[in-house]
């Protein structure tokens, strides 16, 4: 089939490199020149997918990236991947939006449309299928397929990728469920059917929620351990040796990425707007954890007040910028607003991050350098951010007059852990 896949980020990339494979001619369309042009030259900036995969792609002529319309023309299955972000605490759906006008320009009888950016439910039915409609005369259910399968794309994750992870389909009536699945059936190796959008569309903002509820219960607990004098990682560990009952999670300076800053808030919107309630608990966990990174700040503080030293003019080394570790995704990361704090008390930032190789946007007074032994020691405070294992701990423990460990990674006289 003739495959168009909009969007060739985190999540899109990988689906069309896969649907290639499967043998499916694919479009990975994006309205970004520069990533299309890095695709075109076999350079993936995407870590699930290799250049190695995305070369033999591009050889075969199973894939082709394209910066045009005009290519999502005589789609057999078309697949919406692009971000959804939010605007003044509100959805921001105009990327949605745009990608279904332009495929509606090319929409034929029989064809299947799935959209798998993360929205409230009701976007698929409400917002996305009339657009399709109107633009193309076409009626969902009736003349084309329609469906919403939420993305579980974990960045860097060796053990659960896409093909594992299962695949959760849904279609606008039963004729386009049974399109939806069998489209994902070649393409991963477990689907799981559900009744609507509606309930797919909540399933994935279910996952985001608890996630995003659990991790602001650890960050708060963290907080109130350390002024308890109690070590909250041997505590969490102990707990995680219940083999029932309990599942483990870990603070940390923040939460970052499109799932955990943003998603829960999107269920939050569509609660208050349709039933004039709060989510209370998305709000409270949204409390703690953009908070966070403001913790992280003051312990730096604290750090150097012991030392006699002012924040003003002293040298802090960030060790990751990335929201994950071994990923280059800066999404939201709480790294970017713990660096914007500090440089705006006049700390002289350095930062680390041999993943994180695309633009993201951070103070331009941010210095990037290596994780040399010179650069660590120079550092009054070194602050471990994102945990990548290409870094050297045993050195930076040895050399470092004192380290910030927010992620419980290094052990020494001169490390203190969140």
């Amino acid at each position: 089939m003739r495959v168009v896949v909009v969007g060739q980020g985190y999540v899109g990339l990988p689906l069309a490199i896969r649907a290639a494979e499967v043998g499916h001619q694919v479009i990975g369309y994006d309205v970004d020149a520069r990533r299309v042009k890095s695709l075109a030259a076999g350079e993936s900036y995407v870590e699930d997918v290799s250049s190695e995969r995305l070369n033999r792609a591009l050889a075969n002529g199973s894939y082709r990236p394209s910066e045009l319309a005009r290519d999502c023309g005589g789609f057999d299955v078309a697949v919406v991947t692009v971000p959804t972000p939010l605007q003044d605490g509100a959805p921001d759906l105009r990327y949605i939006e745009e990608s279904a006008h332009t495929l509606a320009r090319f929409l034929r009888p029989g064809a299947t449309v799935v959209l798998e950016s993360t929205t409230y439910p009701g976007t698929t039915e409400e917002l996305f299928a009339p657009i399709l409609e109107d633009g193309s005369g076409l009626a969902a259910g009736e003349d084309f397929h329609l469906g919403y399968s939420p993305e579980r794309i974990d960045p860097g994750n060796t053990v659960w990728g896409f093909q594992q992870t299962p695949k959760v389909v849904s279609g606008v009536d039963a004729r386009s469920l049974k399109a939806v699945e069998a489209f994902y059936g070649e393409l991963v190796d477990t689907t799981v059917p559900v009744r609507s959008p509606k309930e797919a569309e909540l399933a994935k903002l279910l996952e985001n929620t608890f996630r995003h509820v659990n991790i602001a219960l650890v960050n708060e607990i963290a907080m109130f351990a350390r002024h308890l004098d109690i070590d909250v990682w041997q505590a969490i560990e102990a707990a995680s040796s219940k083999p029932f009952g309990f599942m483990k999670f870990t603070p940390g300076p923040g939460v970052g990425g499109h799932c955990l800053p943003i998603d829960p808030s999107y269920l939050n919107w569509r609660v208050q707007r349709e039933l004039g309630q709060n989510f209370r608990f998305v709000e409270l966990a949204n409390d703690i954890n953009n908070h966070m990174p403001e913790y992280v700040t003051r312990r730096v503080i604290d750090a150097l007040n012991a030392k006699r030293r002012s924040v003003n003019g002293s040298k802090v080394l960030l060790l990751g910028l990335a929201y994950k570790k071994n990923t280059g995704d800066a999404r939201e990361s709480p790294a970017v607003r713990i660096a914007e704090l500090l440089l705006d008390m006049g700390a002289k930032v350095r930062a680390v991050d041999p993943h994180v190789v695309e633009s993201i946007k951070v103070d331009a007074r941010l210095v990037r350098v290596e994780p040399t032994r010179k650069e660590v020691a120079a550092a009054d405070v070194v602050v471990l951010l994102t945990d990548h294992d290409s870094f050297d701990y045993q050195m930076i423990a040895e050399h470092a007059s004192f380290v910030l460990d927010t992620r419980n990674r290094m052990t020494g006289p001169k490390v203190e852990v969140l």
